[in-house]
């Protein structure tokens, strides 16, 4: 089972630890959340750290908050539940599409044993890069790039995390999914939903978990059907 990252993490401890608790027992706990893995990251990890400082009173309340560039940090409750539904025991290699500020990369990061990232701002890439080195998540490359491709050259990956909505689910994150392995992202344009995709022996199975709001994916992905 994959351990925190050492380096860096006392600036992951005490500031603001009260409202992280809090934050835990009222937004995640609350509303079942279960994972004491999920939920032990998220009392560790300082999410004002990740939003522009105009925000970061409002850090640990329950809702998505702007990181700029149209983008936005999402709501605790979400990053929990996503994190869950990919049932991580500490020896995955993730993919994340759409690092934003890189939260739930960090979340990913306490849980798995190497996560690659991929934002296509490329100004996000690189601010999230150097906050997720600061705190020392040494488990984790961040590169710009258009995630809808993933990542092939490091692919396939027991997990894929998608935090961007596509209308249709990108063929190419399918294939880099190994065998056994989850996928969990928003899909659709006026209405959305989470979908949690799991590679089977026999295909892809696909499940309807939880009506959501996402920013849309960009690039590729606007180009409908593909």
């Amino acid at each position: 089972m994959a351990e925190a990252p050492d380096a860096g993490s006392s600036q992951r401890s005490g500031e603001r630890a009260d409202e992280r608790l809090r934050m835990v027992e009222a937004q995640l706990v609350a509303r079942e959340i279960h994972d004491e893995r999920v939920l032990g990251a998220m009392r560790r990890i300082p999410r004002h750290r990740f939003v522009p400082e105009g925000h970061r009173a409002l850090a640990y309340e329950d809702r998505p908050l702007p990181i700029g560039h149209s983008q936005t940090i999402s709501q605790p409750f979400v990053v929990a539940f996503m994190t869950e539904r990919l049932a991580l025991a500490g020896s995955e290699r993730v993919l994340e599409v759409g690092t934003g500020s890189g939260y739930q990369t960090a979340v990913l990061a306490e849980l798995a044993r190497e996560v690659w990232s991929i934002e296509i701002v490329p100004e996000l890439a690189s601010g999230a890069r150097e906050l997720l080195r600061a705190l020392g998540y040494a488990n984790v490359r961040v590169r710009a790039g258009d995630g809808y491709q993933g990542w092939p050259e490091a692919a396939p990956f027991d997990a894929i995390l998608v935090a961007a909505a596509p209308d249709h689910v990108p063929r190419p994150l399918l294939d880099q999914l190994a065998p056994g392995g989850r996928m969990i992202l928003p899909v659709g344009e006026d209405q959305q939903n989470l979908l949690l995709v799991r590679r089977t022996p026999e295909g892809f199975v696909q499940e309807e978990v939880l009506p959501v709001r996402f920013v849309p994916m960009t690039g590729i992905a606007e180009q409908h059907g593909r």
